[in-house]
């Protein structure tokens, strides 16, 4: 299923709150967002310095990026979450979407890896590089605009890395484009995208760059590789020290309506297999509705629940539903 990426006629994209702005990227900040100097400590009502940490107790600060909201259209929203365990949150994520429900929209997440410096920085610097391009370009094949916004991203995180950093800054990234019901991914790492039917059908698209993944084919069960000591080491990354950039291309036809899910290893760490994410899916969807954000900060909470050891990204996309306009 090849697909050239045209914008809708009289339509133009729309970004989330916590991205960039729809008509200029180049002004885009990629450094994290960080308290100002003028803040004061709610434990004791000390100065808040830039670090976000009080000069007096020492009590870290609320950053605006303990917690974000994105939701460009009705039918494209996201939150991206701190969680509990983590003192600061090395997810970030892009959206963007025109207004008709079912026409266009492009959702990015980037996980920071945490034993890297800086990843704060580089997840957020990779998601507005990414969507910079993929908002931007016209008329060209997905498969290879895809790929133009995973270089782009790569080069936005090295941009921001001491070139004789010791612990180079580096992020995963998945990306989805949408057009009408199709859908084509890309992926580097760790970050999935997985598909929940109205009718109960559930599919993990994309497949992990990780040691689990090497140890599920080489005859491991999802379980026991994703619980073992190679859980979570990735094997392609962003960034300085990133081995050759060869993202995974995945194209998908919604069969009915239903949700995409683009997220952060943060909420399928507690719901690895489609099947058993499609039972929470589902059982908040029962309680948040249908609101995009709604559900998102519904899985969110979930996943916070249940320890949130770890950043929590969720980006949903609304597919062939049939009240679309």
């Amino acid at each position: 299923m090849s697909q050239t990426w045209d914008q809708p006629p009289g339509e133009r994209f729309q970004s989330g709150g916590a991205g960039p702005d729809a008509e200029g990227f180049d002004d885009v900040a990629t450094e994290p967002v960080r308290p100002e100097p003028s803040l004061r400590c709610a434990e004791c009502g000390g100065r808040v310095g830039a670090e976000g940490y009080c000069e007096v107790c020492g009590t870290k600060a609320p950053s605006e990026r303990d917690h974000l909201v994105e939701k460009p259209a009705s039918w494209v929203g996201g939150v991206c979450d701190k969680g509990v365990r983590h003192p600061r949150n090395e997810d970030a994520f892009a959206l963007a979407a025109c207004s008709v429900p079912g026409s266009r929209a492009v959702a990015i997440v980037c996980d920071g890896v945490s034993s890297s410096d800086d990843s704060d920085v580089a997840s957020l610097a990779a998601a507005r590089a990414a969507l910079a391009v993929l908002t931007a370009r016209e008329g060209e094949e997905v498969g290879v605009l895809l790929r133009r916004a995973t270089e782009a991203a790569n080069e936005a995180v090295i941009a921001g890395t001491h070139p004789a950093a010791a612990n180079a800054a580096s992020c995963t990234l998945v990306a989805a484009v949408v057009a009408g019901d199709a859908a084509h991914i890309a992926s580097i790492g760790d970050s999935r995208v997985y598909w929940f039917g109205d009718d109960g059908s559930s599919a993990q698209l994309t497949v992990d760059d990780s040691l689990a993944q090497e140890d599920i084919v080489a005859g491991a069960s999802r379980d026991e590789a994703e619980a073992g000591v190679h859980g979570h080491v990735i094997t392609a990354w962003l960034g300085l020290d990133a081995p050759e950039l060869d993202p995974e291309i995945v194209p998908f036809e919604a069969p009915g309506p239903g949700w995409l899910c683009v997220c952060s290893d943060g909420l399928w760490n507690y719901a690895s297999a489609p099947e058993a994410l499609a039972e929470i899916v589902a059982a908040c969807r029962s309680e948040a509705g249908d609101d995009p954000v709604a559900l998102a900060e519904a899985l969110v909470a979930w996943a916070n629940g249940r320890g949130g050891q770890d950043n929590i990204t969720v980006a949903l996309i609304r597919l062939g539903d049939p009240t679309k306009g």
